[in-house]
């Protein structure tokens, strides 16, 4: 196998292992629900297609063709992570989930509540 294809593999792998641990990492550490959402749909869904992409060139090197599964899964990984965020997001501001005093977008969550109940005020 050409010098210059490990290389390339090699790079996509640790950087895809990179993202994947700190995805891994902030999904742990991050202090509420909205700030832990960015780490599995951010960085990790970017490792992952970093090693998808890393497995295709390997595996369309070693074989001599092209490899399609990897690429399919990868599309479908980058289309539907960030639609399932945006449903979760939705789905805990709708049920009013908690923010920490230190995150940002606390005025969302008060006009979303003003519109579910406006006619508390009247």
């Amino acid at each position: 196998m050409n010098f210059y294809v490990e290389l390339f593999v090699s790079i996509l792998l640790v950087t895809g292992a990179g993202f994947v641990l700190i995805g891994s990492v902030g999904l742990i550490r991050l202090p509420d629900f909205y700030t832990r959402l960015h780490a599995p749909t951010k960085a990790t869904t970017l490792g992952m297609g970093c090693l998808l992409i890393a497995s295709m060139v390997l595996i369309s090197f070693t074989k001599g063709a092209p490899s399609v599964h990897e690429l399919l899964i990868t599309l479908f990984l980058f289309i539907t992570a960030p639609v399932t965020a945006h449903m979760l997001a939705k789905t805990a501001l709708h049920y009013e989930l908690g923010f920490t005093e230190k995150t940002k977008g606390k005025e969302l969550a008060e006009k979303a509540r003003e519109r579910v109940s406006p006619a508390d005020d009247a």
